[in-house]
């Protein structure tokens, strides 16, 4: 599910990609039109985009510091046991049996941006079903635990069309982010 599937990346993603280190491995899970990687990677980043869609792969698996990787994330085991990344990108997907998958997989401080949809979101029309909406607060409640939430934002946003959202910005372990404006 998408709210902004053209080239422009997240408003929420290049705020909170601020914060990268630099040449950080990101993981964009579930990356669609690969937007958010090609972002991150015009930044100096090494970008492994995730898909299950292999014609959504081939346009961006040429793409310099993108490496696709074509997987569906609701079948099978979580891929990247073994790995860690500095980031992990998710827009407009939400698939909550691999959201601590998701959160055990940043390096120490490493940061999760997540953005999508969210509870009420069915009176703008799609996503509707309730397996793709967030619930209140079900991104603090599933992150805060071993994440430190840096920014969390909750409500209604107009560009690129109506639609309710929740978004995060979390870090492992105690990086200190305080002097940091984003």
């Amino acid at each position: 599910m998408s709210v902004n599937e053209g080239p422009t990346p997240s408003v929420w993603v290049t705020r909170c990609s601020r914060l990268l280190r630099p040449s950080s491995t990101v993981l964009d899970l579930a990356c669609g039109s690969g937007r958010h990687a090609h972002y991150l990677a015009s930044r100096g980043h090494d970008v492994t985009a995730l898909d299950k869609s292999p014609e959504a792969l081939s346009k961006i698996s040429s793409s310099i510091g993108i490496h696709t990787y074509q997987f569906d994330l609701e079948v099978g085991a979580w891929p990247f046991s073994e790995r860690k990344f500095d980031a992990i990108v998710v827009t407009n997907y939400l698939y909550r049996p691999i959201i601590q998958n998701i959160v055990n997989t940043l390096s120490p401080s490493g940061i999760l941006i997540y953005e999508t949809f969210m509870v009420g979101n069915e009176r703008f029309g799609r996503p509707s079903n309730p397996d793709f909406l967030l619930r209140p607060n079900e991104l603090i409640d599933e992150t805060h635990e071993k994440l430190q939430i840096l920014l969390y934002e909750a409500g209604r946003v107009s560009d690129p069309k109506p639609s309710l959202i929740q978004r995060i910005c979390a870090v492992s372990g105690d990086a200190d982010y305080s002097d940091i404006t984003i």
